[in-house]
């Protein structure tokens, strides 16, 4: 494409214009849902190993604060609201990815103890990705025309018809009063099982099969759609049907409940099958992208050597350039300083790693932002980035000699460091892409962003030491309360321990058996189904995600699979368009986020009573009706009813359609 045919955006709201931007209203809502999302998100995270973008909700909710309730706000004022809220929740997967590996390996005793180093960790690299970002404004956003940012133009377009707002709020708010209702209805009160599941035993072996009873995850299986649902599943599947029946041909499962000995196979030996087949995920996520990181590199090194004043420049080319950048960028480099020798107590690790992590972060912060440019967030390989940045400063430290507890300390601080940096700057970069389609003045988006990286910094460690102490992250604490089980960080946690000795050698031949499992989808992918041009494709990010998670977990997302499936049926057999089936989707998502956003948040609450030792459910005996088939059937239909819900709100505004 030249020159000549690339269509230049023009602003909705014109550089000539000024209308309240960056006003107290609009930061202290912002910040608001900036904490509800973290936390929220955080939650989502250790439970599901995914978040979910809070871009679009949190515009939503914004114009129907500022506009339904409130009676006033502009778009350039719902604008940032959403920039700051989904900055704190582009630190939640930073943070969640890679902390918990210190208290699972026994590194760190608790989260408690180091509340300074995870705040610091999640400041210092947020406000990093942030910064980075700055300079590569006009390269990735202005200037590389073939960037779309899917889900930036979306959200330009939600922010656009604002007139939507109020009807759109409450789809959201009644999402989230039945997500929430659920939770209390499962956890407080006891009416539903958490997880329907069962076991049974054929010839030498067993089968085990379950669900969580969870909107929450069946609204994430919505939110990806059904191609990574069905592939998070099929990697399921490949464990449970496939490795764990073969890991347990001819052993004697003696006395003990069937599912809980098949569950143990999984315990101790599927998350090293999945971890293989993780890194050979991560590896190739990275190998895919090449000429992109090429790409983005280039433009990295063009707007670093660009940065110049603004202020002469239109008032929708005004960014933060100069002095301010360069302090904000050696504020990091301070911080991450501090953070490494609070860590490791040595002054050579922290000078080597804190280099070591700022080249790092610069190569997946040009990375990042220039995939978000492609496909969008939500599709960003995060984890194949941090994989990568683990292996990278595991391999530094251990040929300088750097190992045992301190190199294992030192590598995830890192990793900590650069995964918040790459998440974050990804974040940014579409945000301000919605607000060069919008007409946003890119200095105050800015200021938003470190606002909304540095306030919810300081709340990631409380609800991490909330979370562990209600319900154990990535290991049981209390008797009779699920634990979350963190797959990535319980994943780096056996990575780097036995890369590092710090903990017990890995298994290196389940770990080689998920690899080849991850090179045979890979082959599968492009030797049989890209050239058969299909629209479903052996992706191997989410496979091997499916292959580490518990089958509980993804047999929920499989489901909000389907009904996004079923959504896209009811279109084609009404004829819908590509125009006319956006808003039914539109009306799902926002749906299904408030059924996240909902549970999770109930979820939060729900750890402080078991942090407290609150007695729960509340209901006795109710579990044990019919040997437990009572209460099993009723969270089925109550659960298959939400699903059933989904679909009917993604139709609600479309009854019309023949």
């Amino acid at each position: 494409m030249t020159d000549k045919t690339r269509k230049e955006i023009k602003p909705y709201i014109s550089a000539d214009q000024s209308i309240p931007e960056l006003t107290f209203q609009a930061v202290a809502l912002g910040l608001v849902l900036s904490l509800v999302m973290c936390a929220a998100n955080m939650y989502v995270g250790l439970k599901a190993g995914m978040t979910v973008s809070a871009a679009i909700p949190a515009s939503v909710i914004s114009m129907g604060i500022l506009r339904g309730l409130m009676k006033r706000g502009t778009i350039l004022e719902n604008n940032v609201v959403h920039t700051i809220a989904s900055s704190g929740e582009s630190l939640a997967a930073g943070i969640i990815f890679t902390v918990p590996a210190l208290v699972m390996a026994g590194a760190w005793d608790n989260f408690e103890d180091h509340y300074w180093d995870i705040t610091l960790i999640a400041m210092a690299g947020g406000v990093m990705g942030v910064v980075m970002m700055i300079p590569l404004r006009k390269a990735m956003i202005v200037d590389q025309k073939e960037l779309k940012y899917p889900e930036g133009v979306a959200c330009a377009e939600v922010l656009k018809a604002g007139d939507r707002g109020g009807a759109e709020m409450m789809g959201i708010f009644s999402a989230l009063a039945i997500g929430a209702g659920f939770k209390i209805l499962e956890s407080v009160v006891g009416l539903f099982k958490g997880a329907v599941e069962g076991a049974v035993r054929i010839g030498k072996t067993g089968f085990y099969a379950g669900t969580d009873i969870s909107p929450m995850l069946m609204a994430v299986g919505f939110i990806v759609g059904w191609e990574i649902s069905a592939l998070v599943f099929l990697g399921g599947a490949i464990s449970f049907i496939g490795a764990i029946p073969v890991m347990a041909w001819g052993a004697d499962f003696g006395d003990g409940h069937l599912a809980d000995s098949l569950m143990g196979i999984w315990d101790t030996k599927i998350r090293f099958f999945g971890i293989g087949a993780m890194v050979v995920a991560g590896l190739f996520s990275i190998v895919k992208v090449a000429g992109s990181i090429g790409s983005g590199l280039r433009a990295a090194i063009a707007g670093v050597r660009g940065t110049e004043d603004t202020a002469n420049l239109p008032r929708t080319e005004q960014g933060i350039t100069g002095k301010s950048l360069f302090g904000l960028l050696a504020m990091t480099l301070v911080l991450s300083g501090v953070t490494y020798w609070r860590m490791t107590g040595r002054i050579d690790f922290t000078v080597g790693i804190t280099a070591l992590m700022f080249v790092l972060a610069f190569f997946f912060v040009a990375v990042a932002s220039y995939i978000v440019g492609l496909v969008g967030s939500s599709n960003s390989p995060v984890s194949g980035m941090t994989i990568c940045a683990v292996l990278v400063t595991a391999g530094v430290l251990m040929a300088l000699g750097y190992t045992g507890n301190a190199g294992f300390i030192a590598t995830l601080g890192v990793a900590g460091v650069v995964c918040c940096a790459a998440c974050t700057s990804g974040d940014i970069c579409q945000d301000l892409k919605i607000g060069h389609i919008v007409g946003a003045t890119p200095r105050r988006l800015q200021i938003g962003e470190v606002i909304g990286t540095m306030i919810p910094a300081l709340i990631v460690a409380p609800v991490l030491m909330l979370l562990h102490k209600g319900y154990g992250v990535g290991m049981q604490v209390k008797e009779g309360v699920d634990h979350l089980p963190a797959p990535q960080g319980a994943m780096f946690e056996k990575l780097v321990g036995g890369l590092m000795n710090a903990g017990q050698d890995l298994p290196w031949n389940l770990v080689g058996y998920g690899a080849l499992v991850g090179v045979i989808a890979i082959v599968v992918d492009k030797m049989v189904l890209e050239p058969g041009g299909g629209k479903f494709r052996l992706h191997p990010m989410p496979l091997a995600v499916g292959m580490y998670l518990p089958w509980t977990v993804t047999f929920p997302i499989l489901f909000g699979g389907l009904v996004y499936k079923r959504v896209e049926g009811r279109c084609d057999k009404k004829g819908l368009d590509e125009e006319a089936r956006r808003p039914v989707i539109h009306r799902g998502l926002l749906f299904a986020s408030g059924l996240v956003a909902g549970e999770a948040i109930l979820g939060i609450l729900i750890a402080v009573l078991h942090a407290y030792d609150i007695h729960l459910p509340l209901l006795t005996g109710w579990a044990d009706v019919g040997g437990g088939t009572a209460i099993a059937a009723v969270s089925l239909i109550a659960f298959f009813g939400v699903m059933g819900m989904l679909v009917a709100r993604s139709f609600a505004e479309s009854k019309d359609t023949n």
